[in-house]
């Protein structure tokens, strides 16, 4: 079940109400006892109902959990629409585009509000696992970017996280130094993928991410890589990889 509110963001976009989400599995209230991991995933409008997504069709999160029984609780909130407001809140580095313009990196400030009060909120309200192993981060896009930043800068909090379409592209160097200075520990486990339809809609897309591949696994980062067939930068295209990526990330 999918449960609704709204939150604030006081330092990103002050007393403006944005929705949040929350997916409780079937076996919560039948087990009152038992405490259950969380993932955490960016643009959570367009993770559970089509209604809601930018685009019109969701990840069907909500229809996948159902089907597969997972014992998993699923937290998303929505992302920031005005404007470059969701380009600033999902990138922990300022970049400069010919299209997008420059963009300031306000993704720090997004982190610290997840770190220190959306879970802090969470694991107070519901009956979850608070360690490190038991918290997840998912995304796509720039959101996948953020789950790349939130599982080796924020490592210590998150064990894991699903990449999907991250978006590298934004300047490469930037975030391989990031990625670089981070200290990650070895049970760290990411999974990183990239449609094939989309892998050259960017310049030097490709070998981004062959060298944060290619560092994260000199890391000893436990990586599932993979190219998708047919792939696209769509909700339809990440929809069909729930499955292996979560299979990929022990869930």
């Amino acid at each position: 079940m999918v449960f609704e509110w709204e939150v604030t963001i006081p330092k990103l976009t002050g007393d403006k109400k944005r929705k949040a989400y929350i997916y409780i599995p079937e076996s919560y209230d039948l087990e009152p006892e038992r405490r259950y991991p969380v993932m955490y995933m960016f643009d959570g409008h367009n993770v559970f109902f089509d209604k809601d997504a930018t685009y019109g069709k969701s990840w069907g999160m909500a229809k996948y959990m159902d089907e597969s029984q997972k014992d998993l609780i699923i937290v998303g909130v929505e992302c920031n629409h005005e404007g470059n407001g969701r380009l600033q809140e999902y990138s922990p580095i300022n970049f400069e585009n010919a299209t997008l313009g420059k963009i300031k990196a306000k993704g720090s400030l997004y982190m610290n509000w997840l770190v220190n009060y959306l879970k802090p909120y969470i694991d107070k309200k519901y009956r979850t696992l608070t360690d490190r192993k038991n918290t997840i981060l998912a995304g796509s896009s720039m959101g996948g970017l953020m789950a790349l930043y939130g599982a080796t800068v924020y490592n210590h909090i998150f064990q894991r996280a699903a990449c999907l379409s991250p978006s590298l592209w934004v300047s490469s160097g930037k975030i391989l130094e990031m990625v670089a200075r981070a200290h990650i520990r070895r049970d760290t486990c990411i999974y990183m993928d990239y449609g094939s339809e989309e892998m050259f809609n960017h310049a030097a897309n490709a070998e981004a991410l062959i060298s944060t591949s290619h560092l994260l696994l000199t890391k000893r980062v436990n990586l599932a890589f993979r190219i998708v067939p047919g792939g696209t930068h769509s909700e339809a295209s990440w929809e069909r990889q729930i499955p292996i990526f979560m299979d990929c990330l022990g869930l």
